[in-house]
This record gives C-alpha cells, structure tokens and sequence, in this order.
C-alpha cells in the first residue's frame, strides 16, 4: 500500500484502520504501476511508480490537468489496457500476466461510463441499456431484461424516453443513458470518465446521488475521473494526477480539518484559501509515541510542525527545562525556518501524538505566497486610488 496513503487511512479514518486491521481485500490495489505508449525510439511512458489501494464502498475522485495519465490508469484498472510494468490487483483478479478469457470475465463485474456515450443509434434507450445485462445474464428473460433497464432508465430520470432512440436524445440524455447501461448490472467496481460532463445539475446530482447510493448499500467501488467541481462533495478521497505521477491522495474529511487547523495557525494568517489547501496536501503525517523526542535544540530547522491530535512538551537548556505545553491545534518549528537560526528548543511527545509536518521548502513556498498576496492587494489599492 502507498506509505502516504497508509498513513491517512490508517492514522485518522477509523472505518479504514478497521479495515486494514481485519485484513479485508481491497476493491484496487496498484504497486509500482507504470505504463508506456510507442515502442523504441517512440517510446514515451506515461504513468511513473504509482501505488493506490481502494476499499469497497469508497467513491474515489481522481483529478489532474489534461494528459496527466488519469484516463490510462482508469483503463489499465478496467483491463482495457495490458499492465506492462508492475502489480495491479482488482477484484481479487491479478491483472498483470493475466488471460485473455479471465480478462473478458473479469470486465463483466464492472461498470463503464465514458464521455462519449456510445450509444447504437438503431436501438432504443431500453435497447441500448439491457444489452449490459445480456452480456452478463444471457438466461435472464427478455420480460425482465426490459424492466431492469426501464427501472434504472428510471433512476436517472429518464422514464418519459425508454422508447426514444438516441438521435430523439438529448446530449445530456444519451449520457444519463450510457450511464444507466454502466450501471444497470449492478457492478462491484464503477469506472467513470467525466460522467457528469455534459449533464446540467440537477441531471448531475441525480446521478451522483445514485452512485452514492450504490457505494454504501452494495458497497460499489467507484472511481471517477473528473473536472467537475460541482460532485467533489461525494468523494471519500480525492486522488491527484501529475505527469503520470499520483502527487496527492486525501481523505476528504482529513483535508477539510486539517485546512482549518492550518487556517488558525497565526504563521499562515495571510495565506490565501488556494494555498492552505495546497498545504494540507504537502503536510506529511507522523505518530510519535509517547516520550519521543520531536525536534532537538540547536539542530537545523528542517520542518514546521502542527499538532493533529495529542500534546507535547517544549523544553530548553541544560539540563533541560520545560517552558510550554503545546495541545491539538497548536504548532512549532517556525522560528527557525523564518529566522535560518538552530532550533532554540526541544519538543517531546507527553503522549502518543499524530503531528503533522511540512517541510522547509514548502513552508517558504507558502510564507512567500503571503508576501505575493500583500503586495497585490497593494498594488491593486494603490492602482485604485
């Protein structure tokens, strides 16, 4: 499991450290997953060394700029693509090496929902959605092929055009139809490419809530590539993509508390909201045991620190005396990042606390983006008046 991810899951999501401790299987578990497109000279990889494990039930959003490989990932876990360089395990089926016969199998315990929809032009929208299940259960009758696509026709709103075919739709109505097909099923695993893309709001959220509903009652992975800001609400986790590189992976309830911890720390008053949250993101996190020495007086300062939850005790000299207990919410390490002194003090762990780390580099990234947003607000008064 990526150590990043590990910690997160393990340190704050009680659901997940359950999960972990009772060994229950992932839903997707990548370890060193790398993928390349052309061959000799033409040969360009595309995904570097990337690790990702995702528990059923969770609903994964994975961002990033355009060409940063998410849509390859989403594919190689699909089995649409062949795992050329490391391990990719999905639905307890070994991808890598695997036959082409336990592939095709494989494929049926997923749902697929693409931008492009897809959908056969000569067949109707009941048509063109039960030929999911007939793919899956070719002994199910043609009575109750039509009322499972009607009813999930149904679920994204689309009751008044089961008989419309595609060229009668909508942009916005192929897609809730090609959605319907993806999940008509009933899949262990949703994968989904800018599923919402072409869909209003209300379309929109009619269909995340269906998603979310699949992920908690019958514990559906699903795992979305988009740019919608308007779904991010569902997400257990948001997953970031960089030139083919997973820079992030942020259990959404940790991010939001940990960017309002970071908000209220007075190092940071001026950040903007953009920058907490790229904070939040760069923040490493550590359990130190109780008695554990932190940061030691007169080393380099390296890292600024904060408290997610536990307490500590600052002390100086020789022999060492105690000057102040810091709790959750309260910080350390600053000063000798802002002055370039050594650490004036150490801090030990009274008891077993989760403190959370940014390093030298990112914390001057984020004391000069306060000195940037200052000078603007200035210039922007002084242009006003």
């Amino acid at each position: 499991m990526d150590t990043g991810t590990l910690q997160r899951a393990t340190l704050f999501d009680p659901q997940t450290r359950q999960r972990i401790s009772q060994g229950e299987a992932p839903s997707i578990q990548a370890q060193g997953l790398q993928h390349f497109f052309g061959t000799g000279e033409l040969r360009k990889q595309i995904l570097f060394d990337n690790n990702l494990t995702v528990f059923p039930g969770e609903i994964i959003i994975m961002t990033g700029p355009s060409g940063s490989g998410k849509t390859t990932l989403l594919t190689l876990i699909g089995a649409l693509r062949t795992v050329q360089d490391g391990q990719l395990r999905v639905l307890d089926n070994q991808l890598h090496g695997a036959a082409a016969g336990k592939l095709k199998e494989f494929r049926k315990e997923i749902g697929f929902i693409f931008q492009a929809h897809n959908l056969f032009e000569a067949l109707n929208a009941t048509q063109n959605v039960r030929m999911s299940l007939e793919l899956v259960d070719p002994k199910l009758s043609s009575r109750a092929l039509n009322e499972r696509a009607q009813s999930m026709l149904k679920q994204v709103g689309l009751e008044h055009r089961v008989y419309h075919k595609p060229k009668q739709l909508s942009g916005g109505q192929k897609q809730r139809v090609a959605i319907a097909r993806g999940l008509v099923h009933n899949p262990r695993l949703v994968l989904a490419d800018e599923p919402t893309a072409a869909l209003d709001e209300q379309s929109g959220r009619m269909v995340v809530d269906l998603l979310q509903r699949m992920a908690t009652e019958q514990k559906t992975t699903i795992l979305i590539v988009t740019h919608d800001n308007r779904i991010l609400d569902v997400a257990d986790r948001i997953v970031t993509l960089v030139d083919g590189r997973i820079r992030t992976d942020a259990l959404m309830k940790e991010a939001a508390i940990l960017t309002q911890m970071i908000a209220k720390c007075s190092v940071f008053a001026k950040v903007t909201p953009r920058t907490l949250t790229r904070i939040a993101d760069e923040m490493t996190i550590e359990m130190f045991p109780a008695g554990t020495r932190i940061i030691k007086e007169n080393d380099p300062g390296d890292r600024f620190f904060l408290i997610r939850k536990g307490s500590v005790a600052v002390r100086r000299g020789q022999p060492e005396v105690e000057v102040a207990t810091l709790r959750t919410g309260d910080f350390f390490g600053e000063a000798a990042l802002i002055t370039g002194q050594p650490r004036n003090a150490s801090v030990y762990a009274l008891e077993d606390s989760l403190i959370c780390a940014l390093s030298k580099s990112n914390f001057q990234m984020a004391i000069d983006d306060s000195a940037t947003h200052d000078d603007e607000i200035r210039t922007a008064y002084f242009d006003r008046t």
